[in-house]
């Protein structure tokens, strides 16, 4: 059971303690864009640790149309949703409520129409006011390891909270180790009219992330996210000298589905930026988990990579040209 002793955020403990004696037998992850994103590193978590509780991952429109026949009374569904108003999002809490699925809304926003339609609320942090252990990645580690804690009796929950307490120090030693080179990457990068990112595992979702939301939101850069096990399925038919990829190294067990993909992109590729989560200072996370966390600081560096593109650009990563501004 949980150790009471681990200083886990109040708002992960309150839904955790509302799961002790209760029967849940699938984990839903529901968002869009963004929020979907950073709920497929969970998902790889859970598939790992978990023994007899199953999840999937759903875009929130999805999940209601497609309506999951074993949604119910022993469900517990995970939403996510920045401002708290994506109506998707919303649409989805209410719907797995009235399935009779206990409902967890993670916002930026605890007054959002996503928090008064879920069960639980979790107000993350954002920005400047955030450290590693209260953002959307850092609350969704202590729910999803809580759960095979207080479900499964999983062991590995202490040491997951002992580690995301020491992921900002790591944070800080990352973006001091790669700032030199995100300068560079804007400098080099600002002119393409397409970049592909390529991960595989915990850090697919890291991948996707930057591919939909940097990329192509915030830079009007075509992209898309490969997966490392599909590149020679079809997509490395495109690798040539002029094509630029962003390709991440993990530390899980898929890690050698990287390796391979990059092997070849090495043969064929010249413009590939590599971000190898084995030369990152992992000091203060526990070994066992270090693949698991390996995600939340490639996805900090990639912020700074992010910013400094933008800034090379003269692009700044708020402007749009539809979202929030017209009918969709």
């Amino acid at each position: 059971m949980v150790n009471s002793q681990v200083v886990v955020d109040q708002q992960v403990q309150n839904v955790l303690d509302a799961l002790k004696g209760r029967t849940i037998n699938h984990v839903y992850f529901v968002a869009c864009g963004g929020s979907s994103a950073i709920m497929y590193p969970n998902k790889y978590i859970m598939d790992r640790e978990a023994k007899n509780i199953s999840s999937d991952v759903y875009s929130s429109n999805e999940f209601i149309h497609r309506n999951p026949r074993k949604l119910g009374e022993n469900s517990l569904v995970i939403l996510c949703s920045m401002s708290g108003t994506t109506p998707e999002t919303v649409n989805a809490a209410e719907f797995a409520r009235q399935k009779g699925a206990l409902t967890v809304g993670f916002t930026n926003q605890p007054t959002s129409p996503l928090a008064q339609e879920s069960e639980f609320v979790v107000k993350y942090l954002w920005g400047e006011e955030s450290i590693a252990f209260n953002t959307n990645l850092g609350l969704l580690y202590q729910l999803t390891m809580g759960v095979l804690n207080v479900l499964e009796g999983n062991d590995k929950f202490d040491k997951m909270i002992n580690s995301l307490s020491n992921l900002q120090a790591v944070f800080e030693k990352s973006n001091k180790q790669y700032e030199s080179k995100a300068l560079q990457f804007g400098q080099d990068y600002k002119d393409e009219k397409v970049i592909y990112t390529m991960a595989s595992g915990a850090n697919y979702g890291i991948a996707y992330s930057y591919a939909i939301c940097i990329l192509m939101e915030m830079q009007w850069i075509h992209s898309h996210a490969v997966h490392s096990g599909e590149y020679f399925h079809g997509p490395f038919e495109i690798i040539d000298k002029d094509v630029p990829f962003i390709i991440l190294l993990g530390l899980d067990e898929t890690r050698p589905l990287d390796e391979r993909a990059l092997d070849f992109s090495k043969k064929y590729g010249e413009k590939l930026v590599v971000l190898d989560a084995k030369d990152l200072d992992l000091t203060g996370i526990d070994e066992e988990l270090k693949g698991y966390l390996a995600p939340l600081v490639l996805n900090n560096v990639l912020r700074r990579y992010a910013e400094q593109l933008a800034d090379a650009r003269n692009h700044p990563l708020s402007k749009r040209r539809y979202m929030w501004k017209v009918e969709y």
